[in-house]
Formats: structure tokens, C-alpha cells, sequence
């Protein structure tokens, strides 16, 4: 019903309603459903009446018991944010407490839970009609599939019989064969005009009538033909001709053509606009020789050479009827005469000499021009005649002047031009040894500033053999220089050092005259050790070596007790000295250094290396005598007997130091185990080493002895509790750990040894040598699957690990390895583990250039595992010449590498004990084969 309470009659059909005529109802506002607020006008309400008191009858109507009306539904204060205005059956309340928050999130929960119990099948309902859907329309590839599969089994032969496709269009196609007829006069008319006329009518329009009776007929093709003939016959002669000078080349004609540039119409537009300014700056100032240079330059570039040479001609020439424009600018004639032949050259820069005659390049490019050094030689001299004090052309002149005539030019030339050093020094060359230093000493009083003059005359008395003269002339020369005001400057004399070592021949004395002069100017007193040994580390980069040494003797003069200088000098020695020179050296470092263990062992080395046992034992005993406390100093001196199978001495020698207390050290004991391993007495080297570990337990090198002797023998349980008791006093030793894993599984005990590496690892976490020799433990128990999960859990817990990366890749099968080489050099491109391992499979694929490369830079960066020369010297017996092998060994005896997995197992065995190095590295060569 409506709001009036009556019900609308029905319309009767075809009728509609004409909302616009209806009364609008009462109170309604138009758009208020989209959120208009509305407004009243005053014809709306009607006249003005006194607005009643709504606080009054707010008052009234609450003391009566009413409801609110609606004014009272529309405030502000009563608006609640769940229920909006309107409160509902709640509004008698008022108030949302957490009671009824409560009860909400209650109903919510089993919202919630009503939800999910229906979630399963309502999921299920959708999947079923999504394939129901899937199964009635199916897509156009699924309907051809099984036919796809059918097509595999097809034969080339059925293929090739596929017939073509034809055209089985049903559409009609236009035809366009159709044809016009064309009017004769269409036809004619272009015969016409496509004609060729091959005479020319006497009483046609434009012919001829002479007054002849009959008109002439001219054959025009003819006349063609007779032209092209002529033509012919006269190239033909040119280039035919009896004198034999031929014009035209026939040959090289189409070469000529394709040298010839063609020029765009910017490139011309450009020219012509430029040549138009140039003409505008030659005939405002005719006297401007750039604007004439410029002018020429253009028309060279236009390819108009003969304008080009007759503008700076025309610049520099004197007419009958021209003033001179400017004859006396020495460019313009140098470009007339580069734009002319030679002849033409010769007679312009004739004129220009006539018209400058102290101009030097112009005489200088008219002896360019002469073709013999004779007449190059009249040209300068006529030139010195005019222009004495030039340098440049007693230069030149003295450069194709004979010794003789050079010598008498050369006197010439200092008397004219006295303050010139080259020509002092050139003279002076030349002269002999007593005129040579007259003319030094008359350079001197010419130019006092010159410290050329000093060096000069230093290596002219060096080369002469007065060695001694040197460390008297630098100095004089430094301090008449010093007196004269020339700065000193450090690094330029340094540099003439450096040069006067490197010269034909080397000027030793010359060059440590200097050094010692001047490698302390401008030093600060506390930066000179510093800095002095920073040069010298520059003079050895540049291969200046007597500089070097120079200045570590300079050096140790001012710091006769520091021993870092010593050492830094006896191995510049050692790398390019004698041994005479270093044990000099080694000798004079331990009288000043006395309480200096290493030089003492380094000379003790140095006499050892070269086969003086003797005397590497006069040096160690004098080493005992200064130093008898020092373990180093002990373990040298055994080392020598040792090494030389001097056992009887070796025992002596460690007993005194075990006696010793200050010298009885964990390496004593150690040393002292070795020496009874190597004579065979087992008894007295576990001793030895019980007492070595109870004196020191923590020692773990002992313990992992102990247990290495009882594996030796026999003794598995033994060996097992020696490796237990030092793993229980040096649970941070891995190397102990390993130990007792391969023990168990050489026992056959290969989950022991699992367990055992695990609680390393659990020990020692984040450790890749636990985690590799885990990993090795299950490929050599031949669990390939474990071994590479081992690998990869390996390698999330260290992702920078070499080793491991270097193992990844050899356990990858080959196709494999390319891209796991690839991730090992993003993890880690500079360690030497992965460069190895890459090298090896450069080699593996005979790409015998890069596999070298490779093992060059991973012996460069850790050169102190022998694995890596092993595996390097290897590749070049196979792919190598003698000489690369050689260079292989030299750098390995060089390097003395101590490190390596198979280095340390094959140079530690007893087999090797006294072996030199090279015959280690050849074992080491056959022990790559086997399995680690």
C-alpha cells in the first residue's frame, strides 16, 4: 500500500505513466539517495513565523514521558560506530559494551567454523564441474592429440608425397585480361615520338636550303659513328705515342676514376660559401698570410690544385703591376713551395730566403728538398753562415757531418752558442779522454746550472778507470749547484741513477755516488727508513738493482741495527747478487744484528744450500754462543745433521736441547720423536713421545704421532686411544679428528667413522675440511648418492669453501662439470683450489693453451702448495717442450712449497726423508693418480 493507505488502479494496457504530472510526496528531496542535503525556499514554507523553542519542548517532552521525535534520532551524540544511527531493539540500552562485543565474536567464530566444514565440499563441487566443463568443451589442441602422436610414426617418404596445396577458392576472382581498342592516332603519335631522326629534312622547319638544285641530306647516325672514331683514334695515339710518354693509362683508368671523390651538394654549397669568405678576408687585408693559407688550403681540399698553388704564390710574389702583399711571412712561402714540384719548391723557397734570410725553416725546408747529404750539408752551412746561434741547425748539419767534420762543427757551435748543454756533451763524446774533460770543464764555466755536466764527467772518469772519481765529483757538483740556486730535485737525480746503471756500459760507481748524495734530500728524519725502502722496492719493480742495493747500503749505514733491512737486502742479494756478495752481506747482518735468530739462520741456510755443511756449523755454533736460548737456533743445527743422515749428531744435538731448559720446547720432543722414527727404534720414540705428551698435552701434533706409530705397528686399539686422548685435550684439532675416522674405516668401521666426523662437525661447526673428508668417506665407501648430499649441505654451510667447490667439480660427471666450474668462480674466483680444478678441466678437454694459463694463476696465487705444481708440471710433460718444463721446475725450487694434501703425504713418508725437493715433486707427479 502507499502512503495514503489507498491502492493505486491498475492501468489499463499500452498506458504509461507520466511521472513528471504526479505530485511529488511529501517531504521529499530530490538526490538525497545519492547524499543531496536539499534546500527550502521561502515560497516553500510561506510567511515568516516565530520559530518555536526547541530546548523548551526537548524539556516538556521528556518530563511527559514521550518518545524523542525524529530531530531527536538525527543527533550527533547518539550515533554509535556498529549500529549506525538507527539502534534498533538495542537503542533502549544505548550503550555497545564488551559483553555484546563478546557475544559478536562469538558468532563470528562459529561463522567462521560453519565456513570451513563447508569449504571441502564446496572445493570439491567447483573441481567436479570445472572438469565436467573441461570434458564437454575441449580445446582444439587436446581433439588433435592422439593424431599428433600418430604423426612421430609417419615416414619421410609419406611426408614428401604430400601433395600442394591448390587454390579451391569458391569466391569468383576479377579477371582482368580484358582489352580496349586504342585509337590509330594514340599509336601514331608515339612511333612519332620515340623516332629517331637520322636526316635532317632542307625544307622542314629548322633545315637548310641551298640554293644548289637538289636539298642535301644529312645522315646523322653516321655522323655519330664518324665522331666516336676520331675520338678513338686520337686516345689511341696519346696513349700510343713514339716518344713513349704516355698520358692516358688504359690500364689503371677505372683505378684513377675510383680515387676520384665525389662531392655531395652540401660539401660543394659548403666550399663555395667558405671560398667567398676567404675571398672577403684576402681583399679587406691583402696582407692577412692566413686568409692566402687558408684560400690555398680550400682549393687543395676542392681538388683545384692549380688555383691552390697560385694563391700563396700570388701572396708572396711581386708584380709589375702589385705592391708586395706580405713576402715576409715565412708560412706563406712554406706553403707556396709545399703546393709546387720539387724544381718549383727549390726556386720559391729560393726567393723566400732571399726575402728572410734569418727564417730557420725555411732554410731547413730547402735542405729537406736537396736529395744528397752534401748539397743538404752546403744549404745549412750557407744557413749557420747567416743564423750562427741556431741549435737546430748545428743539429742538423752535425747529424750527416762525418766524425772528423763533426768535431770541428761541434767547436764551432759552442763558441756561437756557449749556453747549449747537447752541443757541450755531444762535443765531449767525441773528443778523447784528456779533451774531454777540458771541454767538460769549459761547459761547467759556461752553464754552472747544469748538473748534466756533473753526471757527464762522473761516468767519463768511471769509463776510464777511476772508480774512485765519482764519489769526489757528485758531491762537488751537487754543492756548486746548490751555491749557483738550482733546486735540487730527489726523484730527477734518482732517475739519472737508474740511467746511468742502465747504460752501454753500466756506470755502477756513478750511480751509487748519486744515491748516496741524494736519497736523503728533503727526507723528514722520522719517514726515512719508510721511504728509502719504498724506493728501493721501485728500483727492484723496474729492474733497477744496483739502485736498489745503493740504497738499502745507504740505508743500513744511517740503521746499522735493524734487522728488517738487513733481511730485505740479503734477499735482493739472493734474487740477483752471488752468493760471495750475500754471505759478505750475511756475515757483516750478524756482527750488527747479534740477537737476530733469522739472519743467523739464513746465513746458516745460505752455506748449507751451497754444500758447505762445515760452515753452516761454524755459523750456527757462533749462533749458539750469542743466542742459547733459541729453539731455532737448536732445531737449525739438527736440521743440518739430519739432512746430511748424521743421526748420531742429530740425537746429540736434541738431547742437549731437551737438558735445556729453555730450549727443551714441544718441537724438541717432536724433532727428537722423528730422529728415532728415522733410525727404526720404536720403543725409544714412544717414549719419547709419552714424555713429550705429558709434558705438553696439548701439543697435537704428539698425539696425532703417537697415534700414527701405534698404526704403524699394528696396534689399532692403541692407536685408537692415542687419537681418543688427544681429540679429548684438543677438540679444535681437525687434523686429529680425520685421523681417527680413517682409522675406523680402514678398520671397516665406516659408520664409526661417519659418527666420529659428525661429532667433529658438531664440534667445530662451519668447517669445510671436516665436511670434505666426510664427503670422500662416502664416495670411497662407494655411496655416490650420500657423498652428494654431504656436498650439498657441505656447501650451504660454506659457500666460500675452495676446497669443496674444487671437489664439487671433480665429482660431477662430466657434462656437469662445466657448469658447476661456472658457480665455483662466482662463489670464489681467486682461490687456487677452484683455478686448479678448472685447469684440470681444461685439460681433461685438451684446450692445452687455457689449461696452462689456468695453472700459471693458481701456482701464482698460493705458490706454497706443491698439488698444484705437481699437477702443473704434469700437464707440460704432456703437452709441454723440455724448456717449459724446465721453467716448471725452476719456479717450484723458487717457490719451496711445504703444503698440499699430497705434497705433505708423499714428502713426509720415509721413503722421502732425505730426498731434495725435486725428486718429492716426481713422486708427488705419480701419486696424482691415486686416490686421496
Amino acid at each position: 500500500m502507499s502512503r495514503q493507505g489507498v491502492r493505486p488502479q491498475p492501468l489499463p494496457p499500452g498506458l504509461k505513466v507520466d511521472f513528471n504530472a504526479l505530485r511529488a510526496p511529501s517531504g521529499y528531496v530530490a538526490g538525497m539517495g545519492r547524499g543531496a542535503a536539499g534546500f527550502t525556499t521561502r515560497s516553500d514554507i510561506g510567511p515568516s513565523m516565530p520559530a518555536p523553542d526547541v530546548k523548551k519542548d526537548k524539556a516538556g517532552t521528556r518530563a511527559g514521558g514521550l518518545v524523542a521525535d525524529a530531530d531527536a534520532g538525527a543527533d550527533d551524540t547518539k550515533f554509535d560506530a556498529f549500529l549506525g544511527n538507527d539502534a534498533g531493539v538495542l537503542g533502549a540500552t544505548g550503550v555497545y559494551d564488551e559483553e555484546d562485543r563478546e557475544a559478536d565474536n562469538v558468532w563470528d567464530n562459529v561463522e567462521d567454523r560453519m565456513d570451513e566444514r563447508r569449504k571441502e565440499r564446496r572445493e570439491t563441487k567447483l573441481k567436479e564441474e570445472l572438469e565436467q566443463f573441461r570434458a564437454e568443451n575441449p580445446k582444439i589442441q587436446e581433439q588433435f592429440a592422439d593424431l599428433k602422436r600418430k604423426l612421430a610414426d609417419v615416414p619421410m617418404e609419406q611426408w614428401e608425397a604430400i601433395p600442394d596445396i591448390g587454390d579451391y577458392t569458391v569466391k569468383k576472382q576479377k579477371h582482368l585480361d580484358r582489352f580496349t581498342p586504342v585509337p590509330d592516332s594514340l599509336l601514331a603519335g608515339a612511333a612519332a615520338r620515340d623516332a629517331t631522326a637520322t636526316a635532317i629534312d632542307a625544307h622542314g622547319p629548322g633545315g637548310l636550303e641551298t640554293p644548289m638544285g637538289g636539298g642535301i641530306t644529312t645522315d646523322l647516325t653516321a655522323m655519330g659513328a664518324g665522331r666516336n672514331t676520331v675520338v678513338q683514334l686520337k686516345l689511341d695515339k696519346i696513349s700510343d705515342s713514339v716518344s713513349g710518354q704516355t698520358v692516358v693509362d688504359p690500364k689503371g683508368y677505372l683505378t684513377d676514376l675510383k680515387s676520384v671523390t665525389l662531392k655531395s651538394d652540401a660539401e660543394i654549397s659548403d666550399i663555395k660559401k667558405a671560398r667567398l669568405l676567404l675571398k672577403s678576408v684576402i681583399n679587406t687585408n691583402p696582407r692577412h698570410a692566413p686568409g692566402w693559407i687558408a684560400a690555398a688550403r680550400l682549393e687543395e681540399v676542392a681538388g683545384k690544385l692549380q688555383q691552390a698553388s697560385g694563391l700563396p704564390w700570388h701572396a708572396c710574389s711581386r708584380t709589375a703591376g702589385c705592391c708586395e702583399l706580405c713576402p715576409s711571412n715565412e708560412d706563406v712561402w712554406l706553403e707556396a713551395a709545399r703546393l709546387q714540384t720539387a724544381e718549383n719548391a727549390k726556386a720559391i723557397l729560393a726567393r723566400g730566403v732571399a726575402a728572410l734570410p734569418d727564417s730557420v725553416k725555411l732554410w731547413m725546408q730547402a735542405a729537406r728538398l736537396e736529395q744528397s747529404d752534401d748539397a743538404k750539408k752546403r744549404v745549412l752551412l750557407r744557413a749557420l753562415e747567416r743564423i750562427p746561434q741556431s741549435v737546430r741547425l748545428w743539429k742538423a748539419v752535425v747529424e750527416i757531418s762525418e766524425e772528423d767534420d763533426a768535431r770541428v762543427l761541434l767547436s764551432r757551435a759552442v763558441e756561437c752558442c756557449p749556453q747549449h748543454v747537447e752541443l757541450w756533451l755531444a762535443l765531449a763524446r767525441l773528443e778523447a779522454y784528456e779533451n774531454a774533460r777540458k771541454v767538460l770543464n769549459k761547459a761547467r764555466q759556461a752553464v754552472p746550472t747544469s748538473a748534466e755536466v756533473w753526471i757527464t764527467a762522473s761516468k767519463l772518469e768511471e769509463a776510464n778507470g777511476q772508480a774512485a772519481m765519482p764519489d769526489k765529483i757528485i758531491p762537488r757538483g751537487i754543492k756548486s749547484l746548490a751555491t749557483n740556486g738550482v733546486v735540487i730535485d730527489r726523484d730527477w737525480w734518482l732517475k739519472e741513477a737508474e740511467a746511468s746503471e742502465k747504460s752501454q756500459p753500466p756506470m755502477a760507481a756513478t750511480c751509487r755516488a748519486i744515491v748516496k748524495e741524494v736519497v736523503g734530500h728533503g727526507v723528514e728524519e722520522q719517514d726515512r727508513k719508510r721511504t728509502w725502502m719504498a724506493d728501493a722496492e721501485e728500483c727492484m719493480r723496474r729492474g733497477s738493482v744496483e739502485t736498489a742495493r745503493a740504497i738499502y747500503a745507504h740505508a743500513l749505514s744511517v740503521f746499522p741495527g735493524k734487522k728488517s733491512i738487513w733481511r730485505r737486502a740479503a734477499q735482493l742479494e739472493k734474487a740477483a747478487g752471488s752468493r760471495e756478495s750475500l754471505d759478505a752481506l750475511l756475515r757483516k747482518a750478524v756482527q750488527y744484528c747479534p740477537q737476530a735468530e733469522v739472519l743467523w739462520l739464513m746465513a746458516a741456510k745460505e752455506k748449507w744450500l751451497s754444500g758447505d755443511v762445515a760452515g753452516a756449523r761454524s755459523v750456527l755454533e757462533e749462533a749458539f754462543v750469542r743466542n742459547p736460548d733459541s729453539e731455532e737456533i737448536w732445531l737449525a743445527a739438527f736440521k743440518v745433521e739430519f739432512e746430511n743422515a748424521e743421526l748420531d749428531r742429530a740425537r746429540l744435538i736434541l738431547a742437549k736441547a731437551r737438558e735445556h731448559p729453555p730450549a727443551s720446547t714441544a718441537r724438541v720432543w717432536m724433532k727428537s720423536a722423528m730422529v728415532e722414527r728415522e733410525a727404526g727404534a720404536a720403543g725409544a720414540e714412544r717414549e719419547l713421545l709419552q714424555e713429550g705428551i705429558r709434558r705438553f698435552p696439548y701439543f697435537w701434533k704428539l698425539h696425532i704421532m703417537l697415534g700414527q706409530l701405534e698404526e704403524r705397528l699394528g696396534n689399532a686399539d692403541a692407536a685408537r686411544l692415542a687419537y681418543a686422548a688427544g681429540i679429548k685435550r684438543c677438540l679444535d684439532c681437525i687434523p686429529l679428528w680425520v685421523s681417527a675416522a680413517r682409522l675406523e674405516e680402514r678398520a671397516g668401521n665406516v659408520a664409526k667413522a661417519r659418527a666420529l666426523l659428525e661429532q667433529a662437525r658438531l664440534k667445530n661447526p662451519k668447517n669445510a675440511q671436516l665436511w670434505l673428508a666426510a664427503v670422500r668417506t662416502e664416495l670411497r665407501a662407494q655411496n655416490q648418492k650420500a657423498g652428494e648430499a654431504l656436498m650439498a649441505k657441505a656447501l650451504q654451510d660454506c659457500p666460500d669453501s675452495g676446497p669443496l667447490w674444487a671437489e664439487t667439480i671433480n665429482m660431477a660427471p662430466r657434462p656437469q662439470r662445466k657448469s658447476r666450474s661456472v658457480d665455483a668462480l662466482k662463489k670464489c674466483n681467486d682461490d687456487p683450489h677452484v683455478v686448479a680444478a678448472v685447469a684440470a678441466l681444461f685439460w681433461l678437454d685438451r684446450k692445452v693453451d687455457k689449461a696452462r694459463s689456468w695453472f700459471n694463476r693458481a701456482v701464482t696465487l698460493n705458490p706454497d702448495v706443491g698439488d698444484f705444481w705437481a699437477s702443473y708440471l704434469k700437464f707440460e710433460t704432456q703437452f709441454g717442450s723440455p724448456e717449459q718444463q724446465e721453467g716448471v721446475v725452476k719456479r717450484f725450487l723458487a717457490a719451496e712449497p711445504h703444503h698440499g694434501e699430497r705434497w705433505q703425504r708423499v714428502a713426509k713418508d720415509a721413503a722421502c726423508a732425505h730426498q731434495k725437493s725435486e725428486v718429492v715433486l716426481k713422486r708427488v707427479v705419480l701419486d696424482l693418480d691415486k686416490e686421496l
